[in-house]
């Protein structure tokens, strides 16, 4: 086949794929030459196959849920899967919030169970059916015929399971961070929500932080011109949690111990991937990871439990610290930090620079370049009328929830768009495109910090920019 046809057959697929998949999900009206040359123009570049990567469907007749949406679910009933410490959160928040009823809750541990159905008793509603039978209980709640969306806040290597068995199951799915942590999973999450057209949301909830949201609204309106750079990072003290000998410690030590990369990276890039346009315009194109040596779980547990306990004998891959780049589409640079075994105070690091000015948190502060005094930062307090209008709105109704109220605004913000049947804030490409970062960053680092390429879950359709729904 010449060149020339192959090229003319490819336009012609991207046209009626995006044109099919964007269709009925996009109101185009009196857009329609726009779109259609967006389509023509991106036509060219149908993404190609990895040389090594497993074979996925890159072209399969599945069209990407790009503003996916489906009819209004007033009242949404959900199917809690883990309630520990943040499925129970996640419980308290979904209590308070108007047409949210948790009609299903599944844990290993009985007594969990049996505590949640008597939250919900207690706060007026019916008591919700219980599953405890083992760990794949869950696939019994799938079934449930009163659930509309699932809700996995279980241990990582759980997230990916219950999310899959819930979409082919007919029910949305929200999961805790991160979505998944291997290549392999990371498409069956995308493939899975494409096949059975359901929601697929990973609930980051720093996206929701008031800080980030009032910086996200300054990039959106221009004040610090086309950015250009931006650092984030997961700076955390997990020492204690780590060999608290409960709850994380049962399952996340054993990560540590396993595998050398950044292991939670999705609290610091989804904020900066906001305001970067990250599959809205832009896209992750490779990235370069490198760690430092392991050093302080050991020196830690040396010193609690003793120099030859199992602890401080362990050997453990991670670590110390490592750090990402990552480089855009369209020459952007993303410098990401993960740091769980040292001894620090807590910090995110998010930290947004553009051609006008620059805004940075840990510490709190801004620089405008016209407007600030210069060469001098300033604080928050001086840029109020940039507060985001989603914490303006919801800043009561959050007070006393988890991590300052932003718990309580990503479930507000889920449950409100299932309820009036508009895309949700984030999608099952954002997740995806997130987490992948691990395994992409224990690839680099096994390979003395080798570019490793991100793999485009969106099949080319991130060309096409669209709004974030928080913007709207």
């Amino acid at each position: 086949m010449r060149k020339k046809e192959i090229s003319w057959r490819r336009r012609e697929f991207l046209k009626s794929w995006l044109i099919g998949g964007f269709g009925s999900l996009i109101d185009i009206k009196g857009n329609r030459g726009k779109w259609e040359d967006i389509i023509e123009e991106n036509g060219k570049e149908l993404p190609q196959k990895v040389p090594g990567e497993a074979n996925h469907s890159l072209f399969s007749e599945q069209a990407p849920l790009m503003e996916f949406k489906v009819p209004p679910i007033d009242p949404v009933r959900i199917g809690m899967v883990g309630v520990g410490g943040m499925g129970s959160a996640h419980v308290r928040n979904f209590l308070k919030i108007e047409g949210a009823i948790i009609t299903a809750v599944c844990d290993i541990v009985e007594e969990k169970v049996a505590r949640i159905q008597k939250w919900v008793e207690e706060a007026g509603f019916p008591r919700p059916k219980g599953y405890s039978k083992g760990p794949y209980d869950f696939l019994r709640l799938c079934e449930q015929s009163d659930v509309d969306l699932v809700f996995t806040a279980t241990p990582w290597e759980w997230h990916v399971p219950v999310c899959v068995a819930a979409m082919k199951a007919g029910k949305h799915v929200a999961t805790e961070v991160p979505a998944a942590y291997t290549l392999e999973d990371c498409w069956k999450l995308v493939e899975t929500a494409e096949k059975y057209k359901r929601h697929c949301i990973m609930m980051e909830n720093c996206c929701y932080d008031r800080p980030e949201m009032m910086c996200l609204n300054m990039v959106k309106k221009g004040l610090l011109g086309e950015i250009f750079y931006a650092e984030a990072g997961y700076l955390h003290d997990l020492r204690d949690v780590l060999f608290s000998g409960e709850g994380e410690a049962l399952w996340r030590t054993d990560h540590h111990a396993r595998r050398n990369g950044n292991l939670y990276p999705t609290h610091g890039l989804g904020p900066v991937s906001q305001c970067l346009d990250i599959n809205r315009g832009d896209r992750f194109v490779y990235l370069v990871s490198m760690s430092s040596k392991s050093m302080g779980l050991n020196l830690y547990a040396a010193e609690k439990f003793g120099p030859k306990s199992p602890e401080a004998t362990r050997h453990y891959a991670l670590g110390d610290l490592n750090v990402s780049l990552i480089y855009t589409a369209k020459g952007k640079v993303i410098t990401l930090i993960h740091d769980t075994s040292s001894p620090r105070p807590y910090s995110r690091i998010h930290r947004v620079q553009g051609t006008k000015g620059i805004f940075e948190r840990w510490p709190e502060r801004v620089y405008i370049e016209g407007r600030s005094p210069s060469h001098r930062w300033e604080e928050l307090d001086n840029y109020k009328e940039y507060d985001h209008p989603i914490w303006q709105q919801l800043e009561e109704k959050s007070r006393g929830a988890g991590h300052g109220g932003m718990d309580f605004i990503e479930d507000y913000r889920l449950i409100q768009a299932l309820r009036e049947g508009k895309p949700l804030d984030m999608d099952v490409y954002d997740a995806v495109t997130w987490s992948v970062v691990t395994p992409l960053s224990e690839k680099s680092v096994a390979n003395k910090s080798k570019p490793i390429d991100f793999p485009d879950f969106t099949r080319g359709a991130w060309k096409i920019p669209r709004e974030l729904q928080v913007m709207k």
